[in-house]
């Protein structure tokens, strides 16, 4: 009778702790939709087609961006340097589209600069010692500055209408390229990370490196792996952005570190690794792009951009710091 009275409680508590996870799990997309409804009685052109067609292209190189980063925090660790991989192979694009000496070869080499830059990161961090965090803050200055270099400081144009038509083409009808090849890009990683032993070894490391070591996983060469994905992927947004200006300048990219952390975080992928992954990204990048994109509709300012998205990161962290501390009191 006195077994009964101790375990009755336990599905209660366990009850109680899946209502609270699934009320975290609908905020996301409850503001979402609060944001959509606030901006379209605000703005009159928020929801037309022509502004539509142009969210689409914005928030096509953040989901570029953001895939990849994914990979690297459910893994446990962060990329600083997506910004900079970015700035880097769009300016590495523009030179050689400019040069013309490439052509069509400009882009995948500037997508495999990318990856080669990002491997190189995550030898750094996986053979070096080198926390992530020190490591990709290095790998985001050295870039900014051989990018400025490639640059000149100035704005580098080219004429490429198969590169511009790569990233402002609507192959869908008001849907820019950009938008969708990021579309598909989110579809293949989806499965990717949760179907793939690659994924599910990144999910390993994040739930636990020792552990994941124990039984058996490289976790060097996934650490490099994944780092090398982020880098890819970040030069892929670097190289639609060039291709949506025409132009390489050392402004590009210079929002999406700010912008894929906060869409990672959003959407509930933890910063301690382990948690959420690829298949959330998406609206996260969705939320904070219809932020930004309603924020410039009803006229406000970069800095008030740079305060509202600073909170919500900070407030995604709180939430997510809550949630575990709640299951360790169960």
């Amino acid at each position: 009778m006195s077994a009964e009275t101790v375990e009755r409680p336990v599905p209660e508590r366990l009850d109680d702790g899946r209502r609270r996870e699934l009320a975290r799990s609908l905020l996301a997309p409850a503001a979402l939709v609060l944001l959509v409804v606030y901006f379209s009685l605000r703005s009159d052109t928020f929801l037309s087609w022509g502004n539509v067609t142009a969210f689409s292209g914005q928030a096509g190189p953040l989901l570029f961006v953001a895939l990849g980063a994914t990979f690297v925090v459910v893994m446990g660790s962060i990329d600083l340097s997506v910004g900079a991989v970015a700035l880097f192979c769009g300016a590495v694009a523009a030179w050689l589209l400019s040069d013309g000496a490439l052509g069509g070869f400009a882009v995948p080499a500037a997508i495999l600069a990318g990856a080669g830059v990002g491997a190189i990161s995550g030898a750094v961090v996986a053979y070096g010692g080198v926390p992530s965090f020190v490591a990709t803050l290095g790998a985001m200055s050295i870039l900014s500055g051989v990018a400025l270099k490639i640059l000149r400081g100035s704005p580098l144009p080219f004429t490429s209408p198969a590169t511009s038509d790569l990233a402002i083409g609507q192959i869908v009808p008001h849907v820019q390229n950009a938008g969708l090849w990021a579309l598909i890009a989110w579809a293949l990683f989806v499965v990717v990370g949760l179907r793939t032993r690659f994924g599910l070894y990144v999910y390993a490391i994040g739930g636990g490196e020792p552990v994941a070591r124990l039984s058996g996983v490289r976790v060097r060469a996934v650490k490099v792996a994944a780092f090398a994905l982020s880098g890819a992927t970040a030069a892929c947004a670097g190289v639609l952005l060039v291709a949506q200006l025409g132009s390489g300048g050392p402004t590009v990219g210079s929002t999406l570190l700010l912008d894929s952390l906060a869409a990672i975080v959003v959407a509930g992928t933890s910063l301690s690794g382990g948690r959420g992954g690829v298949h959330r990204t998406l609206l996260g990048v969705l939320l904070i792009s219809v932020l930004a994109n309603g924020l410039n509709q009803i006229g406000a300012d970069d800095y008030t951009q740079q305060i509202i998205k600073g909170a919500v990161i900070v407030g995604a962290v709180l939430l997510a710091t809550a949630r575990r501390r709640g299951e360790v009191t169960k």
